[in-house]
C-alpha cells in the first residue's frame, strides 16, 4: 500500500486502516476474534504495508483496545497510527455525556488499556446533545495541549452539528475536528451522509468511512432471494448479525452490486476491491477506509485494492449507481 497524507493532520497514513471492532465481539456467547486472532490480523495488516489502526474504548468491552496494546509493546510505537474513541460506549462508567470529566476519564482508561502516552487521533463516538460543545472541545484542547491527543475527530453526528462543532472551535480557537468517521459506501446515498461529506469537502476534513464493503453486502458473496431477500453463506454476518438486511438489504443495494460486479469483472478484481477503490479514489475528500477482516485472507484481498486502477468512466458508473441514476 502506498501512503496519504491525512487531511491537515500531517500523518502519513496507509491507503486503508484496519478497524477492529470485531476483536472480543460476541455473538451468542461466541467470539468472533479472539486475542490470538487479533494479534495475527494486525501482524498480517503491517506486513502488507499498514500503519493506520482504528479501535474505541467500549469494542469487546475493552479487549480491543488491551489486546492491541500488547501487541503495540513488541511495536516501535511510532510507526503507527492509532485512533481510538470516547462516549457513547459500554466499558466505560463515565460513557453518560461527553463532559470535561468524562472526556478525560475516558481517554485515561484508552491510554492505559493500549498501554500508549498518546492517542494519534480521538474521535468523539457520537454527538452529546446534553453537554455544550464548547465545553467538551475545551476538554479536547486540553488534551492535545497535554500532548494526550495529537488530533481530534468526529464519528456519526448530523451535518448540522459537525458545522457547529467547527464554527465553536474556530470562535473559540479551540482544537477544530480534522477526521471525520461517517459511514458510508458505494450503495449508501442519504440525504443526511451527503451533506456531511459536503461539509468535510468544504472544511478539509479527512474521511475514514466505517462499513465501507456495507457489512460484507458489497462484496458480492451474497445472492439475491426470489423475495428480494439475500442469502448468505454460513458464519458470514449476514448469517449470525440480526441487523443485517435492515441496515444494508435494499433494492438499490442490489442494482449497486451488480454494477461493481461488472466493473469488477472488467479489471478482474473482486466487488470488494473495487468497492474499496471507489472510495478510496474518492474526488473531493481525502479518503481512508476502515476496512474489518476476520482472516488474513480477507486482509489480503482488501489490500488487493491499492492495486486496482479505476477508469474514470468506471468511477462514474459506480457513482452514478450509488445516487440511483
Amino acid at each position: 500500500m502506498e501512503y496519504v497524507t491525512l487531511g491537515t493532520t500531517g500523518l502519513q497514513v496507509s491507503e486503508l486502516c484496519l478497524g477492529t471492532w470485531r476483536f472480543g465481539m460476541a455473538h451468542d456467547g461466541v467470539v468472533e476474534t479472539g486475542r490470538e486472532e487479533a494479534h495475527d490480523l494486525l501482524d498480517a495488516f503491517v506486513d502488507r504495508g499498514g500503519n493506520f489502526i482504528d479501535t474505541a474504548n467500549g469494542y469487546g468491552q475493552g479487549d480491543s483496545e488491551r489486546w492491541i496494546g500488547e501487541w503495540l509493546a513488541d511495536q516501535d510505537r511510532e510507526d503507527y497510527v492509532i485512533a481510538s474513541k470516547c462516549y457513547w460506549s459500554e466499558e466505560s462508567r463515565f460513557q453518560e455525556n461527553l463532559s470535561r470529566k468524562n472526556v478525560r476519564a475516558e481517554v485515561e482508561g484508552s491510554l492505559d488499556r493500549l498501554d500508549t502516552d498518546y492517542l494519534d487521533i480521538l474521535y468523539l463516538h457520537r454527538f452529546d446533545d446534553d453537554t455544550p460543545i464548547e465545553v467538551t472541545l475545551r476538554a479536547l484542547d486540553d488534551l492535545v495541549s497535554a500532548g494526550k491527543v495529537h488530533y481530534i475527530g468526529a464519528s456519526t453526528m448530523a451535518a448540522w452539528k459537525l458545522t457547529k462543532a467547527l464554527y465553536t472551535a474556530d470562535i473559540a480557537n479551540r482544537e477544530r475536528f480534522r477526521v471525520t468517521q461517517p459511514l458510508f459506501h458505494a450503495a449508501y446515498d442519504e440525504p443526511e451522509v451527503n451533506a456531511y461529506l459536503d461539509v468535510c469537502a468544504d472544511q478539509d476534513l479527512a474521511v475514514c468511512p466505517y462499513s465501507p464493503l456495507a457489512g460484507g453486502f458489497l462484496t458480492g458473496k451474497y445472492e439475491r432471494t426470489a423475495d428480494g431477500g439475500v442469502e448468505a453463506p454460513d458464519g458470514s454476518r449476514g448469517a449470525i448479525d440480526e441487523m443485517f438486511d435492515d441496515w444494508y438489504v435494499s433494492d438499490h443495494g442490489w442494482d449497486v452490486v451488480e454494477v461493481l460486479r461488472d466493473v469488477a469483472a472488467d479489471l478482474d478484481a473482486t466487488p470488494a476491491q473495487v468497492t474499496l477503490r471507489w472510495l478510496m479514489d474518492q474526488r473531493d475528500v481525502t479518503c481512508v477506509p476502515i476496512v474489518g477482516a476476520r482472516t488474513v485472507d480477507q486482509i489480503d484481498e482488501n489490500v488487493g485494492a491499492a492495486e486496482v486502477t479505476l477508469t474514470d468512466d468506471q468511477y462514474d458508473r459506480i457513482a452514478a449507481a450509488r445516487l440511483g441514476e
